[in-house]
């Protein structure tokens, strides 16, 4: 689980990064659609990397499956919130990386994915406090 806490914070701390980036140096370089389009990859990067922390600090909770579940979740917001970066950035990047856009919902389909399997990963368990 140390790898995911790694993971988690390593998501957070590069959300907060590109949120500033985006705020003060994208801002005038953007159009007001594509400066939307980052902060939702920005969001997703966020809510999921402190998802990422909370569940590996609480895995006595879940079965075995969450270390699957994580695996997934951290797939899902890699392909989810950097396909949104990358495609936000290509003019500016000068190049087109417009192959990347059915990665966008397919990293949606991971983090689905993960928070369906994480219902059913909760431990059964009567002696838990959930």
């Amino acid at each position: 689980m140390t790898k995911f806490i790694k993971v988690s914070l390593f998501f957070c701390v590069t959300s907060v990064v590109l949120g500033a980036f985006g705020a003060h140096l994208l801002k005038d370089l953007l159009t007001e659609n594509q400066i939307v389009s980052f902060q939702t990859g920005i969001r997703y990067q966020m809510f999921h990397g402190l998802s990422i922390l909370i569940l590996s600090l609480n895995k006595d909770y879940f079965t075995d499956k969450l270390n699957i579940d994580l695996q997934l979740m951290s797939v899902g917001v890699i392909l989810f919130s950097l396909s949104i970066y990358l495609l936000n950035l290509q003019d500016l990047l000068g190049v087109s990386l417009s192959f990347l856009g059915p990665i966008t919902p397919l990293g949606g389909l991971f983090l689905i994915g993960s928070w369906s399997i994480l219902l059913f990963s909760v431990k059964k368990n009567s002696s838990s406090n959930i």
